[in-house]
């Protein structure tokens, strides 16, 4: 699949669309992840050892094909997330974000996976290198001016908890539309935003699966596609009922077919195995291939 979006390069990074699935691998820095893959184990871990499983964590996913590592200190989980402060998703995030920032290649790039403006900004001075906003930019009203600041890529996520809903890939683009209006004023630069449909976020099992099938519609707002899915509930409910650990290969379904309708990105737990998915679903969507 060709694309004729322009490639987004910012310090001495860049991502050039169209010619590969980007692969983003999680790195959740949390005691409370749905996944169970969370870091921060309660009662049990020092800080030292949570920084030396993010890094072995981030390291084997640079290994096994990630380019962006994303970075997460509060569970996002729709069900019995604990929120907690900025200063304590600081306390959690940024020790991290500096060991990795060293110890990781100098061409991995760190996405920090949070909506508020004051873990961001000090994300990026301690080295991350995206801003991965779960609410589009509508929570935190300085956000916007923290991206436009740091000149660094945004992405807008739609997210659709408490709101009215009426047919949901309409009103998702309406989301991002507004979050991209948002950016836009703030002066983020055009080529350095990219969009999160928001799979699971506020919407039903059906909503989710209907998004998803027609993810190609949001090509029309001319931004790269963030795809994630990985081993969401939707997935176990189809499966019947399985618990997160087992829905790897209903994760590979659903990434294989995202990048046919357009996906980008791929944000996914299990790097090593989607790796092999990508490769195979790039060979056959973009014709990007070597045989050995």
């Amino acid at each position: 699949m060709s694309s004729n979006i322009p490639p987004t390069i910012w310090d001495r990074y860049q991502l050039v669309w169209g010619k590969q699935t980007y692969i983003m691998g999680i790195v959740n820095v949390t005691p409370d992840s749905f996944s169970g893959d969370g870091l921060q184990r309660p009662n049990s871990a020092s800080d030292e050892t949570v920084v030396q499983r993010a890094i072995d964590q981030a390291q084997r996913f640079i290994q096994d094909g990630a380019t962006i590592i994303d970075v997460g200190g509060e569970s996002t989980r729709p069900r019995d997330a604990v929120m907690i402060s900025a200063e304590q998703e600081v306390a959690r995030v940024i020790p991290v974000i500096k060991k990795l920032r060293e110890v990781l290649p100098s061409s991995a790039i760190i996405s920090i996976d949070t909506y508020k403006a004051e873990v961001a900004a000090q994300a990026l001075d301690a080295g991350a290198n995206i801003i991965n906003d779960t609410w589009g930019l509508r929570h935190d009203q300085e956000m916007a001016a923290v991206a436009s600041q740091y000149r660094v890529p945004v992405v807008l996520m739609a997210n659709m908890r408490g709101s009215q809903k009426r047919e949901i890939v309409s009103d998702v683009i309406r989301f991002l539309v507004g979050s991209i209006e948002l950016a836009v004023q703030a002066g983020i630069l055009w080529e350095h935003i990219i969009l999160d449909p928001g799979i699971g976020f506020g919407m039903t099992p059906d909503e989710d699966l209907i998004l998803q099938r027609r993810l190609g519609e949001l090509r029309s707002l001319g931004r790269p596609i963030l795809l994630g899915t990985s081993l969401k509930s939707h997935i176990g409910r189809i499966l019947g009922g399985l618990p997160p650990e087992e829905r790897l290969e209903g994760t590979a379904a659903t990434v294989a077919f995202g990048i046919a309708q357009g996906a980008d990105i791929v944000r996914v737990h299990n790097v090593r195995e989607m790796a092999r998915v990508v490769k195979v679903s790039d060979a056959l969507v973009r014709g990007t291939y070597t045989l050995s």
